[in-house]
């Protein structure tokens, strides 16, 4: 990292590490919060680690429930940074969840739709890709939803201390030609373990760095 994008990873670092509180689960849009911060969700499928990420960007061991079962969280769930307040981070419905019936699926598809398209203090989303299995068809449905609502995301590895390297960087490469392909999606590819803590520091400053743009 440049001098620059350390300053930020240090700022970034000292804000995750102070306040961060749960402020409220929408199963509608009716019950989301006023649109008064700057927010950043998270999306990915069903058990891609995305609890586990949040946890580890924010230092905590439970902000975020993690669950073996997957497609356990059905709603968005709001947190708060910063005191006072400085932004929102949401934590999205998993996706792709293969046993859900078809009406859950379809409320899933409204609920995120709607979101995103009419949610004008969205500022970035990160959808997270397993490193074990690359980008799905669940996932380039989600990246054209994103797409389609103009809504700028970065793509963020997850799990990467669970496979080869030489793995690894396949499925790097994979994700970053599928990213060209697609209006929205930032160019940088990010590599995380929340486990590891690998690209922990690098995620905290794009999120503060987007939250900012």
């Amino acid at each position: 990292m440049t001098p620059e994008q350390e300053e930020l990873a240090e700022e970034a670092r000292r804000l995750f590490s102070g306040r961060v509180e749960f402020l409220l689960s929408a199963p509608q849009l009716k019950f989301i919060p006023d649109p008064d911060y700057p927010e950043v969700a998270f999306c990915g499928r069903s058990n891609v680690g995305k609890s586990s990420l949040l946890n580890a960007l924010t230092g905590r061991k439970a902000i975020a429930r993690t669950s073996v079962t997957p497609g356990r969280t059905q709603e968005l769930n709001f947190f708060e940074v910063g005191e006072p307040t400085q932004f929102r981070l949401v934590d999205m419905p998993g996706y792709g969840f293969a046993k859900a019936p078809v009406k859950v699926v379809e409320k899933w598809r409204s609920l995120v739709r709607t979101f995103l398209r009419g949610r004008v203090p969205l500022k970035r989303t990160l959808v997270l890709i397993d490193s074990r299995h690359g980008i799905k068809d669940v996932d380039r449905e989600m990246m054209k939803m994103l797409d389609e609502a103009a809504v700028g995301y970065r793509l963020v590895l997850t799990k990467a201390d669970k496979v080869k390297v030489a793995e690894l960087e396949r499925v790097a490469e994979q994700v970053r030609t599928e990213a060209r392909k697609h209006p929205a999606a930032h160019p940088v590819l990010h590599v995380t373990s929340s486990e590891k803590g690998m690209g922990i520091a690098e995620l905290r400053a794009a999120v503060l760095e987007d939250v900012r743009s």
